[in-house]
């Protein structure tokens, strides 16, 4: 359309409009935060010099840019833009866009759908892509805040890149409030130490950091100027301890991870309480409390994990902060418990040697036979049930016969695991005496 007949908006109507969505890019070069993508020498810079675009999944953080990236990617390589949410789209919806893209192909334009939260969809709305990916008809770019190896079907990764956004640093802060400033041509009214934790208050977020400024702008009487407590006033909310996708998020929990390993309650309670100090997502540290569980405390004791599962539900029931007490009591059971990794490398080992020897079959004594010929085959032959043997243990030999018996657990001396390894030790002999 041209600008003869574009709709003409007011201005007071402009000014409306929120900062941020004023501010948005007119180009990928305009685009901060994200140069390792959209700079001179960035992949998507590169894409659109070559002339050819393929499906891509946009991973990372809200306010990264990832609508409009994909939106200037339409518009710099000439194509059709769409756009829906998983959120609130299904089958019908998708339907409609493809057919829409199809006639557009039938005339020559090609479509970049542009899907968010797409990992909101299920397996079988993901699977609906693959045709329209692969015959052209659209040219998908997705965005997701989850790690697309957990949420998106392998096959629909196999045909996309994955393009990694990553979180604001306070220098990209600082460049998106200067052009806030430039267009509202009037500083915020903020000291320099009040600017710092406006810039931390963001967390990474180039949107929430403009939505922040609009506030403070809309606040301020004439010749006011904020200081730090001010400010905290104004938005109503406090600067984080630490930016949650940068170093000192991972700093934390390495912390806690290593002090409840090294069986020091006391300083595995000060880290939580930092971080729960620090506005951390309290079901984050719930779900890391439940790997330490399994990863360190293992079977020497079994009932970290129930306590840990406990500590989660107790959360989800009070809230903060009452709940914060019960992962407090989950994180000092952990410190104070007995520490086995057994199971823990046990696992790699068997999942070293699942890889190694995945196509050779179970011995056909342990496989059932459902059918004459299976029988004829000699399934099940010779298959002995445990329960009918002298002390409820056959000990016949259960791993594929090229590769021969194996040993991944190997229980320490400690905690419950030590009764483990009695029965393991007695099962073993039995073996020995059964098979000899």
């Amino acid at each position: 359309m041209s600008d003869l007949f574009a709709p003409h908006v007011p201005k007071d109507v402009e000014a409306r409009r929120p900062l941020a969505d004023r501010l948005r890019p007119k180009s990928l070069a305009e685009v901060t935060g994200q140069e390792h993508l959209t700079g001179e020498d960035g992949v998507l810079a590169r894409m659109i010099a070559s002339g050819s675009l393929g499906s891509m999944i946009f991973w990372g953080p809200p306010g990264t840019g990832k609508t409009t990236v994909a939106r200037l990617l339409s518009g710099e390589a000439g194509l059709a833009f769409e756009q829906i949410s998983a959120i609130f789209s299904g089958v019908a919806d998708l339907k409609k866009v493809f057919e829409a893209a199809r006639m557009r192909r039938m005339e020559g334009r090609q479509t970049l759908l542009f899907v968010d939260e797409i990992h909101r969809f299920n397996r079988a709305q993901q699977d609906s892509f693959l045709p329209v990916m692969e015959d052209g008809t659209v040219i998908l770019v997705g965005a997701t805040t989850e790690n697309p190896s957990f949420e998106l079907n392998a096959a629909l990764l196999s045909r996309a890149r994955v393009l990694t956004f990553k979180s604001h640093d306070e220098a990209s802060i600082e460049t998106l409030l200067k052009r806030a400033e430039a267009a509202e041509g009037r500083p915020l009214p903020l000291d320099e130490n009040a600017r710092a934790s406006l810039i931390r208050m963001a967390d990474g977020d180039g949107r929430a950091s403009l939505t922040l400024a609009e506030e403070v702008w809309r606040a301020a009487r004439p010749g006011e100027v904020f200081d730090t407590e001010g400010l905290a006033r104004i938005v109503q909310r406090r600067a984080p301890v630490y930016d949650k996708g940068q170093d000192g998020h991972y700093n934390l929990i390495s912390a806690l991870h290593k002090s409840v390993r090294g069986s020091d309650p006391d300083a595995a309670l000060y880290y939580l309480c930092r971080m729960f100090d620090a506005g951390e997502d309290p079901l984050f540290i719930g779900r890391r409390l439940v790997r330490m569980a399994v990863e360190d405390i293992g079977l020497a004791d079994p009932q970290a994990l129930v306590v840990c599962n406990a500590a989660k539900d107790a959360y989800d029931y009070l809230g903060s902060p009452e709940g914060e007490l019960a992962l407090a009591q989950a994180c000092v059971y952990l410190a104070t418990a007995p520490k086995s990794n057994g199971v823990y490398t046990a696992f790699k080992s068997a999942m070293r040697a699942a890889k190694e020897h995945g196509s050779l079959l179970p011995p056909k004594h342990i496989l059932n036979a459902p059918t004459k010929l299976m029988k004829a085959e000699g399934y099940n032959e010779g298959y002995r049930y445990d329960h009918d043997e002298p002390d409820a243990f056959s000990g016949q030999d259960y791993f594929p016969e090229k590769m021969g018996r194996k040993t991944f657990y190997d229980p320490p001396e400690r905690g419950f695991e030590r009764e483990i390894r009695k029965r393991l030790d007695w099962w073993a002999k039995l073996r020995r005496e059964r098979n000899s």
